[in-house]
């Protein structure tokens, strides 16, 4: 049970905002969501179009808030993968309503996905917890 605080202002969301707003973030939490583990390179052919130090950052910073797990195995070549947390796989659930909303904003709009995050694969949702119907998925995924 959280406890109620006294204090009625956003204060203490501006760290947790602060990653999240960052422009991959969420498609990351997500392809590994989708994925449950995933290396560097299987990252980058999900997230498409975003470049190895954004992706190289982007994971330093998630692994830093404790939102994925990097697990490093001592082998030639070196091998890493990456992998949500709990607190990553809470956040990933967390992200749905929101989805949820802004997939109602857009009904009215044609379903299109944006130009920018087209041909990332990680910016689809799947998985059993999904708030869409299969048809949103597939419209979204064909779409030009």
């Amino acid at each position: 049970m959280v406890k109620e605080s006294r204090c009625n202002c956003l204060c203490f969301a501006e760290g947790a905002i602060g990653v999240i707003s960052k422009r991959w973030s969420l498609l990351v939490i997500n392809a590994l969501g989708n994925h449950q583990v995933l290396r560097y390179g299987g990252l980058m052919k999900e997230l498409d179009g975003i470049s190895p130090k954004s992706l190289a950052d982007t994971l330093t910073i998630l692994c830093e808030e404790k939102l994925v797990r990097k697990e490093s195995f001592a082998e030639i070549p070196p091998r890493v993968q990456y992998s949500l947390t709990d607190e990553g796989k809470r956040l990933r659930r967390a992200m749905q309503p929101l989805l949820q909303w802004a997939l109602a904003k857009r009904l009215n709009a044609p379903a299109k996905c944006v130009p920018k995050y087209k041909k990332a694969r990680a910016h689809i949702l799947r998985g059993n917890s999904v708030p869409f119907s299969r048809s949103d998925i597939d419209t979204c995924s064909q779409s030009d």
